[in-house]
């Protein structure tokens, strides 16, 4: 076995054998895109792709064996991450049909919500929609403006959009193919609001016509994502059944008496939204999908690409430094994230497949992946452009695939919310020491409830604690030999500027007036950017340690060798780029400082020549790469 199969094997986690399925079914089914369709025609062609995916098994993984699926959440997320590296436009149908739309169904909804809806969604007899963002809120989902509200008299729902911005808005499948809606809505009772809830509510007619009381129009050309048909809804007074309630949190008998087993309305909205994980999960990973897919393309074409004259030819682009600087840290974070991504997933699925989660271990979930959903998609819009720049004009030319790639994946930074509010969601965490009250993303909530303490907090390992530990009570003293390159240093590192962060923002966040929102408000505005590079100092944390206990559990001692080499290479970049954070706060000295340089060009140089290896470790097909400019 070759060492990038090795590689490979190391990378593709408990899901490998998902990965592999995709690689040669997937492979044989024409699924990239084609940028010489109209609109409407690429529409029905992703629709007729979606169709075809339904026997692969995709599909009904992510749902339980009752109602007719494989009770596999883990693979039904690997399979639509593997969709990215084909067609981002069919990976986000998919996802919002059997994610978005078909994960309301049966997480929200109960017996008689699975019985009437779920395999035939399964299927795609039944296309839906999920009809929760609107053009007044997005982040802000417990503000939407849609109401839902119960008349008694005839045991229905109207839903209704009382203001302009209470339109639902860039909702996939809205313009045209969805029948359905999973529509969230402010649900009123007997004169009482209980907040936010999901109903289903019919759109279309079989013919594709707008129900009465139903207003849609499409959202048109976009930047990227061509063929996914985002649309816009408007509800003027719909009725639909009592039945329609999507009622596992919350219920409404015949007379209007609504009764919820969350007493808490805070406590239930997050409850519920908890549920629907696997969006946030599916965004991140299909991110470093795509990433992977432009950096096989540009590292591929590193090594067969000559210019300028060398010592006795023209020298390939990959053997310049500087080409090398560009190109292989954002290798070695696609090695990163593709551990950190696997983590998660197997995190996820052991809590979907469990029964009832504990709590605790749901917010810290809901954390993770909000975290790296804004980690993976920030690296991929970063590592997608630099990869069309390494390619010169070639990578400009719409045959070579990295410009569809840049266009589709802009809008993932703020697709399942805006990276600099997921970032805050995830301080909130670790600020917060997972306080029992749910705060939200509410600032004000977020200032009340600042732990005392937090070192416990940071102190939670993620991956393999007991192997973390071990490294950084071995790591050797800072005058050591290239002490750089020692994984418990630099674990070390990660923690303490982690730590530091978190206690100096409590610091500056206590100093408000709990009682008092609006200091508690400006004393959050005013520590926001601080708030913000907490999640992300605990994002880069976790991601160093999901890679250390990857290398761990590799099999094979020489492909082990060479990861060590990349994590080395992502550890210390991270460290470069937050230099003068490590310097100021006295974790570097000047020296050491220069160290870091000086121990990252040694790596370039190790890794350089084995570029194709690392591309194809990887594990995207050559044959399935679309880039004209690498063939021949």
């Amino acid at each position: 076995m070759t060492l990038s199969e090795q590689l490979r094997i190391a990378l593709d986690g408990k899901w490998r054998h998902v990965r592999e399925q995709a690689r040669v079914e997937l492979a044989g089914m024409d699924l990239l895109y084609d940028p010489t369709l109209s609109m409407d025609q690429a529409r029905d062609r992703v629709l007729e792709q979606l169709r075809k995916l339904v026997p692969t098994g995709i599909p009904a993984a992510g749902f339980t064996v009752e109602n007719g699926g494989l009770g596999d959440p883990g693979m039904s997320v690997t399979g639509i991450e593997m969709l990215a590296q084909f067609d981002l436009s069919l990976m986000v149908k998919a996802g919002v049909q059997w994610g978005l739309f078909g994960g309301a169904i049966e997480n929200l909804g109960t017996k008689r919500h699975h019985d009437a809806y779920v395999r035939d969604l399964i299927s795609c007899d039944l296309l839906g929609c999920f009809a929760m963002t609107e053009t007044g809120h997005g982040s802000d989902v417990q503000s939407l403006e849609t109401t839902a509200t119960y008349d008694p008299a005839t045991q229905e729902f109207v839903i209704d959009s009382p203001t302009p911005s209470a339109r639902k808005d860039y909702i996939g499948g809205a313009a045209a193919h969805a029948r359905v809606a999973a529509v969230f809505a402010q649900l009123r009772t007997l004169d009482e609001d209980h907040g936010v809830h999901c109903f289903v509510v019919p759109i279309r007619d079989e013919d594709g016509n707008d129900l009465p009381g139903v207003t849609t129009s499409d959202c048109g050309p976009k930047g990227g994502l061509g063929a996914v048909d985002n649309g816009r809804i408007l509800f003027d007074q719909v009725r639909v059944p009592r039945e329609n309630l999507l009622n596992r949190y919350g219920d409404v008998a015949e007379d209007g008496t609504y009764s919820s087993p969350i007493e808490s309305r805070n406590a239930r909205f997050f409850t519920m939204i908890g549920t629907l994980i696997r969006g946030r999960v599916s965004v991140g990973g299909s991110a470093g999908a795509a990433a992977e897919v432009a950096l096989s393309i540009a590292g591929r074409y590193a090594v067969q690409r000559r210019q300028f004259v060398g010592v006795d030819e023209e020298a390939r682009l990959i053997d310049y430094r500087v080409h090398q600087r560009r190109l292989l840290p954002l290798l070695a974070r696609a090695y990163a994230f593709r551990f950190g991504q696997n983590q998660l997933v197997a995190r996820m699925h052991r809590m979907q497949s469990g029964g009832t989660p504990d709590a605790q271990k749901q917010r810290e979930l809901e954390g993770r992946a909000a975290g790296l959903k804004a980690a993976q998609t920030w690296y991929a819009t970063r590592a997608i452009q630099e990869a069309r720049e390494m390619c010169g004009g070639a990578g400009y030319l719409e045959e070579n695939r990295l410009t569809r790639l840049r266009a589709d994946t802009d809008v993932f930074t703020t697709f399942e919310g805006d990276n600099h509010v997921l970032m805050q969601l995830v301080a909130k965490e670790q600020l917060t020491a997972y306080a029992q009250e749910v705060g939200g993303l509410d600032p004000v909530g977020m200032v009340r409830f600042v732990a005392g303490t937090i070192t416990d907090v940071v102190r939670e390992r993620t991956a393999a604690p007991t192997l973390i530990q071990r490294l950084i009570d071995a790591r050797p003293g800072k005058d050591a030999e290239h002490d750089l390159l020692d994984r418990g240093t630099q674990l070390q590192l990660f923690e303490d500027r982690e730590e530091h962060l978190i206690e100096t923002a409590a610091r500056r966040l206590r100093r408000a007036d709990k009682e008092d929102p609006a200091q508690a408000f400006a004393v959050f505005n005013q520590a926001q950017d601080h708030v913000v590079r907490v999640g992300v100092a605990h994002i880069d944390r976790i991601v160093l340690e999901a890679f250390t206990a990857g290398i761990a559990r590799c099999e094979d001692e020489e492909a082990a060798e060479l990861l060590r080499k990349v994590c080395s290479l992502y550890a210390l970049s991270v460290v470069e780029e937050d230099a003068a954070w490590f310097m100021a706060h006295h974790r570097l000295t000047d020296s050491r400082a220069k160290q870091v340089t000086i121990e990252i060009d040694r790596l370039l140089a190790e890794l350089a020549p084995l570029t194709l290896t690392l591309v194809e470790g990887l594990g995207v097909p050559e044959h399935t790469l679309g880039a004209a400019m690498l063939e021949g």
